[in-house]
């Protein structure tokens, strides 16, 4: 199989079923290294992360036809997904300020739309009307109920989908990468396996580009990684010189470093509050409704725009901006490098690939 497998993208549009499995294996570790990142404690990442993935699943099913998810529940779903980026308690303070009613009666939808219409759009806006949720909190509630049609929508699987251009929170971008997850399962079901589903590929992917940014390492053991790497170093072109501008050394025998114009920005990762859509407002992750619901102090739904449901106001005539600090993502207009002000372009998606 051609190609580097420490790369992401090229993981997840050529990687087989095998190593799929091997890089499926590490996910622990790979939820350990972001604890670790994050400076907080790895037993309680993996504490939460069992809970989300094996134990609310089980208690989702066992509701049968009448499938939703209860306020305690819910708070938990928002406090595993900022586990996974930066900690927002704005987010937090929206999710608890929903009433158990509302949310029984939102996720109830959400699934019976999944159920029995197949419809993903309509259990995103179902769940949209929920305060403190936009699409990608939508995708965590999904996923845990309905892992054959959702995954969630992590900054790391956005960046590593080659049809996916840039992170942007919105219904549409969600389908387009639960698409790209199907086709994935598909593609490796056909090896045999017969046991891949979205969640699954998502999860593989998410544990494969945190492996690739923080201890590579642990894929130096991937099945044909090592060959491939191989090959790729010595293959040449007609005249003799290496197919990735290789020097000399290369020539020789030596190892040539694949080249790439690629890199990761790592303040882009885990920042769902930076990217700018193309009318205008913030696309931070569940905030399209965080400053009005402040002021009105009410638990009725607002409605939701499927382009822009994680959108925040940004209209300068106004004073009802929210506020912004070092430890919250929640920026109405970007700061320092990363600012997206005065723009109509997404956040473009970067990569480093990993010799």
């Amino acid at each position: 199989m051609e190609g580097n497998m420490k790369d992401p993208r090229t993981f997840f549009t050529q990687g087989s079923a095998t190593q799929y499995d091997f890089v499926l294996g590490l996910y622990e570790e790979a939820v350990k290294l972001k604890a670790e990142q994050k400076n907080k404690k790895p037993e309680e990442f993996l504490k939460l992360d069992k809970w989300y993935q094996h134990e609310l699943p089980k208690r989702i099913k066992a509701r049968g036809k009448d499938a939703h998810l209860t306020h305690e529940e819910l708070c938990q779903c928002m406090k595993w997904k900022l586990m996974r980026g930066k900690f927002s308690p704005r987010l937090k303070d929206l999710i608890q300020m929903n009433t158990p009613r509302l949310c029984m009666s939102e996720t109830r939808k959400a699934f019976r739309a999944l159920t029995k219409k197949d419809d993903l759009g309509s259990a995103i806006q179902a769940l949209c009307n929920l305060k403190g949720v936009g699409p990608a909190m939508a995708s965590v509630i999904l996923t845990a109920g309905m892992p054959e049609a959702c995954g969630f929508m992590a900054d790391e699987c956005l960046m590593a989908i080659p049809e996916i251009e840039g992170i942007d929170y919105t219904t549409k971008e969600l389908i387009k990468m639960v698409e790209q997850l199907k086709d994935a399962a598909n593609r490796l079901n056909k090896e045999g396996s017969g046991s891949w589903n979205p969640h699954k590929v998502e999860k593989a992917l998410w544990a494969h580009f945190v492996l690739s940014e923080l201890k590579k390492e642990l894929l130096d053991d991937m099945p044909g990684n090592n060959s491939t790497t191989a090959t790729n170093a010595s293959s040449t072109t007609e005249n003799g010189d290496s197919q990735t501008g290789a020097n000399e050394s290369g020539k020789n025998g030596a190892p040539v470093p694949e080249e790439s114009n690629d890199s990761v920005d790592s303040t882009v990762a885990n920042k769902e509050n930076l990217s700018t859509n193309t009318n205008g407002t913030s696309d931070g992750e569940e905030n399209s409704r965080a400053s009005a619901l402040s002021q009105e102090d009410t638990n009725d739904s607002v409605p939701v725009n499927e382009e822009t449901n994680d959108s925040l106001a940004m209209n300068e005539e106004t004073n009802d901006s929210v506020a912004v600090n070092e430890e919250s993502n929640l920026s109405v207009v970007g700061s320092g490098e990363e600012s997206q002000d005065n723009t109509d372009e997404p956040a473009q998606k970067k990569f480093k690939v990993d010799q």
